[in-house]
């Protein structure tokens, strides 16, 4: 029997003999890629996830010290360039110069407002070997009878030397200064040549600037003290009173403590009282610059004292005494009545102080056996 023909139209429908071999899966796609159906030495990885970015915590830190630290630099240029008279750029202590020790006389005066507005209030001597950090601290009486000028035959108060030099030369502070450092040069025996002088209303705004600083007030007193720097304004006294401890001290009672000089107690009514806490206080002014809490409020005292302060410092000098004078140990010398001074009463009838006997050589030795302990 004959069977019909299969049309030519339906034998690509027609499925393969059951011996064929079936297609195999991705057949004829790329060979390059990878199909869900490959085995698994074929599949890739976990997918890459791309490593979080971490703060960088430590290169914000170093840019803000950076720029901290630059900003300081500039503003203590613009300090230095306003209070001081010497350049920028000059230096006189060891180890940028040759002088090893370091003579600094340092000044406090009243200011405008004040009767005998540049008579020095207070004279300190800080005597310093930057080398080796020794330091001594030498209250000089402001009612020593000396020359002024030097050998003039002119006689004065110590303390109308900065007074007196300033108004030779049209109210020049460098002039002041020299002719103050050149006196208690001739009544110490020490080279001194550099200084600094401070008023009053720089001395309040410096301490409060700090933050107050703390004293070690030596025994209770009470004092009169005026109402008022200026009398004019206002010239009534008032009553301060300190007790004898550890004390935390502002601007304004600082100032009183330093200056008080009308106390009930004998021991604390004298210059030689005055100078001895003085002393105190400038210790603990140093003491508080150099604690590292305090160096956040640089800009602050720069501010403060930079309309009252001036200076024959330069930038490297008071570099070389921030980091190597030891203020705070230093060695307290006070020319006094007990050791090499006398009680007097000069002609035209001021209380004064002259040397025993009226040998200037006696200070002079003594100070040189004091700093050589």
């Amino acid at each position: 029997m004959n069977v019909p023909a299969v049309p030519r139209r339906l034998r690509a429908a027609t499925p393969p003999p059951p011996s064929a071999a079936p297609p195999s899966w991705g057949e004829g796609l790329p060979p390059h890629l990878i199909y869900p159906w490959d085995p698994p030495d074929k599949q890739p990885g976990p997918p890459l996830v791309p490593p979080r970015r971490r703060f960088p915590f430590v290169r914000v830190l170093l840019l803000v010290l950076l720029v901290a630290v630059v900003a300081v630099a500039v503003r203590l240029v613009v300090f230095m360039g306003a209070v001081s008279t010497a350049p920028l750029w000059s230096a006189h202590l060891w180890p940028f110069a040759g002088a090893r020790q370091a003579n600094v006389l340092v000044l406090g005066y009243g200011g405008q407002g004040h009767d005998g507005a540049y008579l020095t209030d207070s004279l300190v001597l800080l005597h310093s070997d930057p080398p080796s950090a020794k330091t001594a601290e030498i209250s000089v009486p402001r009612d020593l009878w000396v020359q002024v000028p030097p050998d003039s035959g002119r006689y004065a108060k110590l303390n109308s030397a900065y007074a007196y030099g300033r108004a030779s030369a049209n109210d020049d502070p460098a002039a002041g200064g020299q002719m103050a450092t050149l006196k208690v040069s001739q009544v110490t025996g020490l080279p001194v040549d550099r200084w600094a002088t401070i008023d009053f209303q720089g001395f309040r705004a410096l301490v409060d600037a700090l933050g107050g600083v703390d004293v070690n007030v030596e025994r209770s007193f009470t004092a009169q003290y005026p109402a008022n720097d200026d009398p004019a304004i206002d010239p009534s006294w008032i009553t301060v009173s300190f007790t004898a401890g550890r004390q935390h001290m502002n601007g304004e009672t600082a100032i009183r403590y330093a200056r008080a000089r009308y106390a009930e107690q004998p021991e604390e009514a004298s210059d030689f009282a005055r100078s001895q806490r003085q002393q105190r206080l400038v210790a603990a002014i140093a003491a508080k610059l150099k604690r590292p809490t305090s160096w956040w409020r640089v800009f602050g005292v720069l501010n403060a004292v930079q309309p009252a302060l001036r200076t024959n410092l330069s930038p490297a000098d008071l570099a070389v005494l921030f980091l190597r004078a030891n203020i705070g140990g230093a060695n307290h010398i006070a020319l006094t009545t007990d050791n090499v001074l006398a009680s007097d009463t000069s002609a035209d009838g001021q209380a004064i102080l002259v040397p025993r006997n009226n040998d200037y050589g006696l200070i002079v030795n003594y100070i040189h056996d004091q700093l050589n302990k």
